[in-house]
C-alpha cells in the first residue's frame, strides 16, 4: 500500500520539473499582438476565445488523479495539493508567461502609434502609397501617391512609427521579465500587421514582392 502511494507523489514531482522550464508562449504572444495592432490601426472588433469546457460529469480536462488506479489514491488525491508537495505551488502558477500590454509605457506608445497611424498615415494607406513591409515596419511603396508638400511629413511620421514599435517590443519583452524574447516578439507582430491590414492595402511577402490585400 505504501510503496503504491507513493507513485502520485513521483508522476508530480517528474511533471513540476517539466513545467518550470521557460517557453515563449506563442499563442499568447499573438493574441497579444492582434489586441495592440488592431488597436493601433482602429479595429475595435475583438473576439473573445471559448474557456475550455469541462469533461462529462464534471471532471476538468487537466490531469485527474483516478490515471494512477486505485489503492485509495483518489480521496488522497482530493486532499493534497500537488504542486505545494515540490514547492511549486501560487508562486510558480504565476510565473507562467502570460503577455502584458496593460503597462504605462506600453499603453503610451499605443496611444502615440494610434494618434499617429490614424491622423498622418491612414490615408496613404488607402491610397496605395504606403505598406506594411515583411519586417514589420512602413515602407513607402509608391512615393508617387504622396501630395508633394505632404511627403516630408508623412517620411518622418514612417520613422517615428518605426521607432515606437521597435520600443513597444523591447518594452513588451521587459515588460514580461523576459528581456531575451524581444526579437520573437517583434517577429509575432511583423506578422500581424500583415495579417490585421484592410482590403486594399499593400503588404510585402516573405520574398520581398507588394500585393494588394
Amino acid at each position: 500500500m505504501r510503496r503504491w502511494m507513493g507513485v502520485p507523489v513521483a508522476a508530480v514531482m517528474l511533471t513540476a520539473c517539466v513545467t518550470i522550464n521557460v517557453y515563449f508562449p506563442a499563442a499568447e504572444a499573438k493574441e497579444a499582438a492582434k489586441e495592440f495592432v488592431e488597436k493601433v490601426i482602429g479595429d475595435e472588433a475583438q473576439q473573445t476565445q471559448p474557456k475550455p469546457q469541462d469533461k462529462p460529469g464534471g471532471q476538468s480536462a487537466s490531469l485527474s488523479p483516478r490515471i494512477f488506479g486505485g489503492w485509495g489514491t483518489d480521496s488522497l488525491a482530493s486532499r493534497i495539493d500537488w504542486l505545494s508537495l515540490v514547492g511549486i505551488g501560487a508562486a510558480q502558477a504565476q510565473d507562467q508567461p502570460d503577455i502584458k500590454l496593460k503597462t504605462p509605457a506600453i499603453q503610451a506608445i499605443q496611444s502615440r502609434m494610434a494618434s499617429r497611424f490614424d491622423s498622418q498615415l491612414r490615408a496613404h494607406f488607402d491610397s496605395g502609397a504606403l505598406g506594411f513591409a515583411n519586417d514589420g515596419t512602413i515602407s513607402v511603396r509608391d512615393a508617387s501617391k504622396i501630395p508633394l508638400p505632404e511627403r516630408v511629413g508623412v517620411n518622418q511620421a514612417v520613422a517615428e512609427q518605426g521607432r515606437d514599435a521597435k520600443a513597444v517590443y523591447r518594452e513588451i519583452a521587459v515588460a514580461n521579465n523576459h528581456a531575451e524574447w524581444e526579437q520573437q516578439i517583434s517577429a509575432v507582430f511583423a506578422r500581424q500587421w500583415i495579417d490585421s491590414a484592410r482590403p486594399g492595402w499593400w503588404v510585402q511577402d516573405a520574398g520581398g514582392g507588394w500585393k494588394q490585400k
